[in-house]
């Protein structure tokens, strides 16, 4: 653990003036800020530009080192990844003219935001849930890999439906049993039919429910491409289209289905932010923030329609008026009870 008392007298007496000794050699500027946390994590940020049309910032911290080419152009969670403040600065050198006036415009980021970071960034693996990530997902999941991303209801685990390999890392990372089902995440609508039957269902019901925060069982069928080890010696599958185009886009970017289930510990508190199962982005590809989720911590309202013409509602969760409301207004009568 460094001292605070030390790591000041070590950079002022040490590390500064070899900073400073290289910038004269190198017709570099160096501009330094110390900031203690928890008194044993220092940082020191060096920005050397090259030209007035590129700069090389490069951050040491007690952490490690992070270096890109112009911060300008990072999205916000790639400045999350490396822990890199995006700083403004103008023109400070030119090839032929030397070295000039420096204007330096506010921070986008503050100091304390960019030492939270420091921790933040160890996995190095947490992304924006936004579209230019979608094909980096969609790569993970095609690879066997396990995902986090957010859904209209909670964050959940991801990953492809039909490889028994990362079905079974699901499993392993929740610390769930095998005898806990896992339901499916399909793109669109018309997509359902390859993993369940939805022939005997009035027309138009689909497209009430869905995209929403609504899980529907349906019997998987004989034609289902899921795999036979997935929710082994269940006949149904439980199968969601989130109202959250993030996780819509993977889904339909991957040609299979997604096996998703929520995103912390068996028996632990399901989690609308993905601070809240910090301890698990570890054993996921990528962790894709897509904020604090806002619908509570009820989870999508689970309904069986295996039944013609009958609905039972397995789980209230966060729609069920709603979700009752449009399957009556379809003929629908409640299984409990009729």
């Amino acid at each position: 653990m460094l001292d605070a008392d030390f790591a000041t007298s070590f950079l002022s007496s040490a590390v500064l003036p070899l900073l400073r000794c290289v910038a004269r050699m190198t017709h570099v500027i160096i501009y330094t800020s110390l900031k203690f946390h928890q008194l044993y994590v220092w940082s020191l940020c060096a920005c050397v530009y090259a030209s007035h049309e590129h700069c090389f910032p490069i951050f040491l911290t007690s952490k490690g080192i992070a270096a890109v080419k112009n911060p300008r152009q990072l999205h916000q969670g790639e400045q999350d990844q490396l822990c890199v403040p995006k700083f403004g600065f103008s023109t400070i050198f030119h090839p032929k003219k030397g070295f000039h006036g420096v204007s330096i415009r506010k921070p986008a980021w503050s100091l304390e935001r960019f030492d939270a970071g420091i921790e933040s960034s160890k996995s190095g693996n947490v992304r924006p849930a936004t579209e230019p990530y979608t094909d980096e997902a969609i790569q993970a999941v095609k690879s066997g890999k396990v995902i986090a991303v957010p859904t209209d209801t909670l964050y959940g685990f991801a990953c492809d439906a039909c490889s028994v390999e990362a079905v079974n890392r699901i499993y392993e990372i929740k610390g769930r049993k095998h005898t806990s089902p896992l339901a499916i995440c399909v793109g669109d609508i018309n997509h359902i039919p390859r993993f369940a039957v939805t022939t005997h269902l009035p027309p138009g019901l689909l497209d009430s429910l869905l995209p929403g925060p609504v899980t529907l069982v349906l019997t998987r069928g004989e034609s289902s491409i899921l795999e036979k080890s997935l929710n082994a010696g269940l006949d149904t599958v439980g199968v969601r289209i989130p109202d959250f185009e993030f996780i819509r886009m993977i889904a339909r970017g991957s040609g299979s289905a997604l096996a998703l289930t929520s995103a912390n510990l068996s028996g632990k508190p399901s989690s609308l932010d993905i601070k809240e199962f910090k301890n698990l982005w570890e054993h996921c590809s990528f962790v894709y923030d897509g904020g604090v989720l806002p619908a509570g911590r009820a989870g999508s309202t689970i309904v069986d329609l295996t039944i013609t013409g009958k609905y039972k509602i397995l789980r209230p969760g966060s729609a069920k008026e709603e979700t009752v409301g449009i399957l009556e207004r379809y003929s629908l009568i409640d299984g409990a009870t009729g």
